[in-house]
Formats: C-alpha cells, sequence, structure tokens
C-alpha cells in the first residue's frame, strides 16, 4: 500500500511540536543592542526616522544598559554623538569624550554583565563625515587613518570596552588594532571586525540617529553591492590579521553573504539588522501593513538562520522579553 507523505505536515500540527521540531531557535543572548549617546543632552532625543530608539542621555544609557541584563540581552554596541568635530576626529580620542565616557559609564553599571562593545570608526567625529582622515584631494587617506584608529581603540580598551568593532573599512585596520592593543597591554580586548561591510542605501536613518555631515557617499572603501566572492577575500584578510569575531552589514540584502562566510569562518560571525530595515518594519506595522510583533521576530529568526551567531538590532531588549516570556 502507498501513502502520501505527509511527513512534513506532520510535524506542524501544533506550536508545541512546531517548536520541538524548530531547525533554529533565538535566545537572548543572541541579540547585540545597538546604541546611540549625544553629548550635552538632558533628555533622551527621539530619533525621528527610527521610532522607539533615541539618542541616550548618560543617565538613559545605564538605565538601558541594566534592562538589557535583566533581560539576558548578550552585548551593546555603542556609538558616541560628540559637540564638536573636527577634520581629524580628535573628540575620539578623548578620555572625557562621548564614547569613552559612555563606555566608563556603562562598565561601572553592569560590569561584566554584559558585554560592552565600542564602535572604532571616525565618522561621528569628523566634519566631513568620513570614516578616515582626508588627503589634499579629499579621498580617505588609509594608513593616516589606521594611525589614528590604533589610538582610538587603546582609547577604548582604557574606559573598559570588551570588544572593539573597527567598522571603518580601511585596509590593515585590523592588525593595526590589534597591535596597539597588545602594545598596550590589552591582550584580552577582542575586535569584532566589520569585515563584509557594503556600501548601502539602507543606512539612511543611522546618519540621523549620529547626525552625520557626510556629503556624497561611502563607495570608494566599502563594498560594491554588486559583489559576493569579494567578501570571503575581506573575511579571510581579517582573519589573518587576528580578528576574533567577523561581521557582516547589512543583513536583510545579504543573507547570501552570510551564509557564505558562515560555511567558511572558524570564528563567531554577527550580522547588522541595520537602521533603514528597523524603519521599514516599524513604517509598515504602524500603516498595519504587517504584524509587528511577527514580522520584527521572523527578521531576525531569518538573520541566525542564513549564519549569524549574534545580531546586532535596536530590537534587542524587546524581542528579549518576548523571547523570556515564551
Amino acid at each position: 500500500m502507498s501513502f502520501p507523505n505527509h511527513r512534513p505536515r506532520r510535524l506542524r500540527t501544533t506550536p508545541a511540536m512546531r517548536r520541538l521540531t524548530a531547525e533554529n531557535r533565538l535566545a537572548p543572548a543572541d541579540l547585540i543592542l545597538p546604541a546611540f549617546i549625544r553629548e550635552g543632552l538632558t533628555e533622551p532625543s527621539p530619533i525621528s526616522s527610527m521610532p522607539g530608539v533615541v539618542q541616550h542621555t548618560t543617565e538613559s544609557l545605564k538605565r538601558a544598559a541594566a534592562e538589557a541584563v535583566e533581560l539576558g540581552v548578550g552585548g551593546v554596541m555603542l556609538f558616541g554623538v560628540p559637540a564638536v568635530r573636527d577634520a581629524q576626529g580628535t573628540a575620539s580620542l578623548d578620555p572625557e569624550g562621548v564614547l569613552n565616557k559612555a563606555i566608563r559609564d556603562v562598565k561601572a553599571e553592569v560590569g561584566d554583565d554584559l558585554v560592552i562593545m565600542g564602535d572604532v570608526c571616525l565618522d561621528e567625529f569628523t566634519d566631513h563625515g568620513h570614516c578616515g582622515v582626508l588627503d589634499s584631494e579629499g579621498y580617505v587617506d588609509n594608513d593616516a587613518t589606521l594611525e589614528i584608529y590604533g589610538r582610538m581603540a587603546v582609547a577604548q580598551a582604557d574606559a573598559g570596552a570588551h570588544v572593539l568593532g573597527p567598522s571603518g573599512m580601511m585596509d590593515g585596520q585590523i592588525a593595526v588594532i590589534r597591535q596597539a592593543l597588545e602594545e598596550s597591554g590589552h591582550k584580552n580586548t577582542a575586535v569584532l571586525a566589520y569585515a563584509a561591510k557594503y556600501a548601502s542605501a539602507f543606512y539612511g536613518p543611522f546618519r540621523e540617529a549620529v547626525d552625520s555631515q557626510l556629503k556624497g557617499d561611502r563607495r570608494t572603501y566599502q563594498m560594491d553591492a554588486a559583489n559576493r566572492r569579494e567578501a570571503i577575500l575581506e573575511v579571510e584578510l581579517d582573519l589573518e590579521e587576528g580578528a576574533d569575531m567577523v561581521m557582516v552589514k547589512p543583513a536583510m540584502s545579504y543573507l547570501d553573504i552570510l551564509a557564505d562566510v558562515a560555511a567558511m569562518s572558524p570564528v563567531p560571525v554577527s550580522a547588522y539588522q541595520i537602521s533603514g530595515e528597523y524603519a521599514m518594519i516599524e513604517a509598515a506595522a504602524a500603516n498595519g501593513w504587517i504584524d509587528r510583533r511577527g514580522a520584527i521576530t521572523e527578521s531576525v529568526l531569518g538573520i541566525k538562520r542564513a549564519g549569524a551567531d549574534t545580531v546586532l538590532t535596536y530590537w534587542a531588549s524587546e524581542l528579549a522579553g518576548w523571547l523570556k516570556e515564551s
């Protein structure tokens, strides 16, 4: 006797059965919360293109970090917005600068209960908005930028960062940062390389979040959206230079890249669900076009399914709360 093959459907019959046979699961510890702190604020400032996300004050950032610990979130990635910028991004090196102080304040609040990460990049700190210093012709000077990155990394490690996230896509940045950390006694500070970071149209809301001064684009140093094999080359270079973890950014339009990297990486792989991805889901949900909670959960699960060990998402704390409920 022949029977129709309904085996897959039999494993979908109830919520409990689907839960039992799920191939991938989300946990709060998989999530990393990106957070912005702006110098000089007396109250948190809402970001209009990212409903629910704010530029923090010191106190609101400490509360957000403490909440993340309570919810079991894995880490926080900090971005600073200074009051004064210049061509060299010198505020990034000031021990009392907005980002270094924020790292120190969060470390004092939560200690080692949350992995504290700092963004190592100059775009928030320069008056031209690029990720590095410019030469006389207006191009990013890779080697001059690396020297600053090394000092910036040490400043963040001195402040207490557990992990540094070099996001500028400068050639050789991981090697320079690793050497600077070793020479300054920060041998245990890890490096999460933004190894495959693409020039994307979906970064728009982030530029509001950090009050970016950028005119033009970053296509001469961030990756071209048309390229897939090149991502593996970039990851291999960062691994050779000592990256402890690697990242693919953005996530949504680059799940093929994420899967490729996850298949070859010997170290943990992160993916960043960026501001434009967040804004689109929030806007669609606000209009009643999609189910907000379902879309958020599905979008992050899709990133995990594609191979990410951890996901940077602005919904990290909210999603962690849902996961703890279920």
